[in-house]
Parts: C-alpha cells; structure tokens; sequence
C-alpha cells in the first residue's frame, strides 16, 4: 500500500529544517520505503513542508515511519497528515 505522509513546517522554521536536512535524507535512504519525495516551497521560494509517498504495508508502519523522521523528532513539523493514497498517473 502507498500513504502520502505531507508535513508543514512550523512558522519560521527553516534553519532547523536546514539542520536537519541531511539526517532526512539519511533516513529516507536507510528506510528503503520512500517511492518519491520533496519538499513544499512557499512564495518566497523557500522550503515550507514535506511530502513523501511511502510504499509499506499498514498505517502503523507509515505512521511509524513519519514518527522517526529526523525531522518530526527535531520538532519540524506543525502538523503531519499520513494518508492511504492510491496512484493513478505515473
């Protein structure tokens, strides 16, 4: 199954975004269940949240994924949704 994990960022929150970043990305490769990735970008063209689609095989897994990122556990995240997605296109 495939869940849509979308994150936004707490208001000015980049430099821990910043911080964080490669530890993210550490863990996205170590995982080996993140299909796509990316962050958000807001008007000022800078990052502002996350979305990442996950391929594992309950919610409790997606929902334990989203909880050990790097960033959720740097206190990143405003609010995080982790929704069963279905894709269609692509």
């Amino acid at each position: 199954m495939r869940y849509a994990v979308i994150c936004i960022d707490k208001p000015n929150a980049l430099q821990t975004r910043t911080e964080n970043r490669q530890a993210h990305l550490d863990y996205i490769q170590a995982t080996g269940v993140v299909e796509q990735a990316g962050p958000f970008i807001d008007a000022a063209g800078q990052m502002c949240g996350s979305l990442v689609i996950l391929s594992v095989g309950s919610k409790a897994e997606a929902d334990s994924w989203a909880a050990g990122d790097p960033y959720a556990k740097a206190g990143l995240f405003q609010s995080v949704m982790v929704q069963e997605w279905k894709r269609v296109i692509g």
